[in-house]
């Protein structure tokens, strides 16, 4: 662990990200795309754009977008899944700590970082004796739940909103940007409090709600479409430092609204998407740890 944790992978990704912009010759795409297509599995025939010389390079390959009918977007449930991918974990948070696989836990406060003050939020004042998993839960009655989906190579790149609410807060953690791959996972504590990730927090109907994009190898930029300040992979960076921003204003006193499977952001190759939101106590998901699931498909309801 000692010797993977000191392989420069923020410089490997930059590098890996500038190769990815490279411009291919038209008649070398398709047997580049091709490859990748076998390797990893991907269905060109939801592509919205399905001739592979379309696509210049390989960072627009793998941000292609899909046809809209392939992804309906779920109505009968309140939370649906954000991206294409695999759930590896899901339930209620436990003791201030989130399984990232099963069996290997994260710290709640480490992952997302210091409480954004309460006030900008709208969130009653919890006391101060409360554990950090206490302080969340805005509502007597609610509990504290969460989703971690990994997106694989061959996945759809770009991720959405999961149900209808209000981002308020945006906190960037530079970190390394080390494989979320399922079975890196099992072998790194604390992997997702390590790597570069961008927090959204905010509210829904129920209380608290964030959605957290957690970067990885290759995976350095991280884009969220509303917000144009966010650099993800600069170049230098303090261990453990972070970057908040706040999408409240005098202008503005109501942040960003999203509706349910509206368009949020994008990874340059597969990643990890963590949902932790407040939901009352008869909050159900529907699904199987291990389970491949689709942007759109239902994640739980009430």
């Amino acid at each position: 662990v000692a010797l993977y944790k000191s392989v420069p992978t923020r410089l490997l990704s930059r590098a890996w990200g500038r190769l990815n912009q490279v411009e291919l010759p038209t008649w070398l795409r398709k047997p580049v795309y091709s490859l990748y297509i076998w390797t990893f599995g991907v269905n060109m025939k939801e592509a919205a754009v399905e001739d592979l010389h379309h696509y210049r390079n390989l960072s627009e390959f793998f941000r292609r977008k899909l046809k809209p009918q392939v992804r309906p977007v779920c109505c009968l449930h309140s939370v649906i899944s954000p991206s294409d991918g695999k759930i590896l974990n899901f339930g209620q948070v436990k003791n201030c700590e989130v399984e990232q696989v099963k069996g290997v836990t994260y710290s709640l406060e480490s992952f997302l970082g210091p409480r954004v003050c309460t006030e900008e939020l709208h969130f009653s004042q919890a006391p101060p004796g409360n554990s950090f998993q206490q302080q969340l839960v805005t509502k007597e009655g609610n509990e504290l739940y969460h989703c971690v989906i990994y997106l694989a190579p061959g996945d759809y790149h770009c991720f959405h909103s999961p149900t209808d609410w209000r981002v308020s807060h945006r906190r960037h953690f530079p970190g390394s940007l080390m494989s979320v791959n399922p079975g890196v996972a099992r072998w790194i504590k604390e992997l997702f409090c390590h790597n570069e990730r961008v927090v959204l927090t905010g509210d829904w109907k129920h209380g608290f709600f964030s959605l957290t994009a957690v970067g990885a190898t290759n995976v350095g930029s991280i884009r969220i479409y509303f917000d144009q300040d966010l650099h993800t992979n600069s170049p230098c960076y303090s261990k453990g430092s972070y970057n908040d921003f706040s999408f409240i204003s005098n202008n503005n006193k109501e942040g960003i609204p999203m509706r349910k499977g509206e368009h949020l952001g994008e990874f340059n190759l597969g990643s990890t998407i963590v949902l932790i939101f407040e939901a009352p106590k008869d909050f159900k998901f529907h699904l199987k740890a291990g389970q491949k699931i689709h942007f759109g498909e239902a994640l739980g309801s009430l």
